[in-house]
């Protein structure tokens, strides 16, 4: 087969086709005796790391078999049944034996390497792993075996972590196309929604949140941009925290803008999240955001508690939303208010200009720091510079733009340059704008320590004709812009489907909002587990009067 051919298939590999572990052969009729039913095997289901932790302390779970079980569940309900699309590859079965085995071993000498150790993890495929390749959705990248880790995945292999495999994405992370279908590339096809099928699991970090809301992995790392954690996050009944910029090393990552890219931790729950996140942060000298990055890292699960609302001063503000939603908004209010916050009304400063600022900046950004990753792929990737990949998408057009095109590659090829004084006002202008005019000032109209505001509407029509069909507010632009951290945890559901709550904060408040989304989850339990069902059940008939 062709490389493309080979890109394309779409099979259940050899790995997620062996049975669990735990599954003995079955017996020749000579050995059947008479025995007590087997108890039933133990689930990786909606299991959080520290039940995981606790299995493996007591002996009723190995690593080797929560790496088999997840694996099962990918062949079970990613590949087959719901046919979620949300893994693009499973790690070779060699080195998921091989660390599995070494974590049990550490285990037995009670020598673990932390909080993560044999604890399985998927990867969003736009961050390199040095054993599968790195694709970003794309075609053009299906041969991107690099052989080395981003330094955010050196650190969890580094702690014990197992990395399971690489979870599908919106192609380029939704930066080719302002029609794109989210969730949708050439290399995995459209991911699906595991609340309800038909509907969208957002992007760009679509593949890490359908496959942690169907409990492939105890956790996964998205990106974002503008929106790419949060989004998915809330559309998919998760946690999901795009943390202050700077604290997360990009080395690695498949870029679009050095001034607003950051990898974040998606997870069921607040504290799975904050593990997670603590793993990740530290300083790498490739990357000069993160120079101060050291100095943050703590433990970040360590200090949560369900009291850490008590008193707390938060500003929020209600979007031009749809009446369910906010209806579940206000509710989210009056729990925050129960939970023990002083809620502030506040109003959203206008900043006009600040949209346009930031498209500008992520288009230039988008040709430089493409060309500078492209440079260090392997030969045996074609595309250097951003023309190149325009040019390669329109050769092979039937495969990668059968839905939408390219339109925004193409603006953004025509940008000129990091020295653009357009660009450098523009990096000042939307910097400003969204943090010392926009989060900073509507914490210091309140005096609040954080904000709270819907996240997104609910999930949208997965629909190939007509590209997104985004409804609701958004509260992604200013944290994304800023470099600020954005939290959004469960509201819980909303005519069936989920919705997020967003927890907003000044540069380096990540384990405040931690602390406050904690609280808030523990007060609630607002979260829903998926059921895959086809659709949103309703009934269209006529009314009687």
């Amino acid at each position: 087969m062709t490389a493309l051919a080979v890109a394309l298939a779409w099979t259940m590999p050899a790995w997620a086709q062996e049975a669990p572990a735990g599954t003995a052969p079955a017996p020749a009729p000579s050995d059947i005796v008479v025995q007590e039913a087997p108890r039933p095997l133990p689930t990786v289901e909606e299991q959080s790391i520290d039940a995981l932790r606790a299995a493996l302390a007591d002996g009723s779970m190995t690593s080797s078999y929560i790496v088999d079980a997840y694996v099962a569940r990918i062949g079970k309900l990613d590949r087959a049944g719901p046919t979620l699309r949300s893994v693009i590859a499973v790690a070779p079965a060699k080195d998921l034996r091989a660390d599995a085995r070494d974590s049990d071993d550490r285990r037995k000498t009670g020598k673990p390497l932390g909080p993560l150790d044999g604890i399985p993890v998927l990867i969003k495929d736009n961050i390199e792993t040095q054993n599968m390749p790195t694709t970003a959705g794309s075609l053009a990248l299906a041969n991107n075996d690099t052989g080395r880790d981003a330094p955010l995945v050196a650190r969890l292999r580094a702690q014990g972590a197992i990395v399971l495999g690489k979870t599908n994405l919106s192609e380029w992370a939704n930066i080719r196309s302002n029609n794109s279908m989210s969730g949708w590339s050439a290399m995995g096809g459209l991911v699906k929604n595991p609340y309800a099928l038909d509907r969208s699991a957002c992007g760009s970090s679509s593949g890490s949140g359908a496959a942690i809301a169907a409990s492939l992995a105890a956790v996964a790392v998205g990106t974002e941009t503008d929106g790419s954690v949060v989004c998915p996050a809330a559309m998919n009944g998760l946690v999901g925290l795009k943390p202050t910029l700077g604290l997360i090393s990009r080395t690695g990552v498949v870029p679009i803008s050095h001034s607003q890219d950051t990898p974040g931790p998606m997870a069921r729950s607040v504290k799975d999240a904050a593990i997670l996140f603590g793993a990740m942060v530290g300083s790498d000298a490739a990357d000069p955001a993160t120079k101060d990055a050291d100095r943050h890292r703590k433990d970040y699960a360590a200090g949560l508690s369900p009291d850490a609302l008590k008193g707390m001063r938060i500003g929020y503000w209600k979007p031009e939303m749809a009446a369910d939603l906010a209806a579940r908004f206000d509710k989210a209010l009056a729990e925050l208010g129960a939970a023990g916050a002083v809620l502030v009304e506040v109003k959203m400063p206008e900043l006009k200009g600040l949209g346009d600022a930031e498209g500008l900046v992520l288009h230039t950004e988008l040709k430089a720091d493409m060309a500078a990753y492209l440079a260090t792929t392997p030969a045996s990737v074609g595309p250097k510079t951003l023309a190149d990949l325009i040019a390669f998408n329109e050769a092979h057009k039937d495969a990668e733009m059968p839905f939408f095109g390219q339109e925004t590659f193409i603006k953004a090829d025509k940008s000129k340059g990091l020295d653009d004084p357009e660009y450098l006002a523009a990096r000042e202008k939307s910097a400003r704008m969204a943090g010392p005019e926009g989060i900073d000032a509507m914490l210091k109209a309140a005096d609040a320590q954080i904000l709270v505001t819907p996240t997104y509407g609910t999930p949208w029509l997965s629909d190939p004709a007509h590209g997104d069909q985004f409804q609701g507010p958004s509260a992604s632009e200013l944290p994304a812009v800023s470099g600020y951290p954005h939290l959004t945890v469960p509201m819980g559901l909303v005519n069936g489907l989920p919705a997020g709550l967003s927890f907003i904060g000044t540069a380096y408040a990540d384990g405040l909002l931690l602390k406050a989304g904690y609280a808030y989850e523990q007060a609630t339990h607002a979260r829903v587990v998926p059921q895959y069902l086809p659709t949103i059940p309703a009934d269209l008939g006529p009314r009687q009067p």
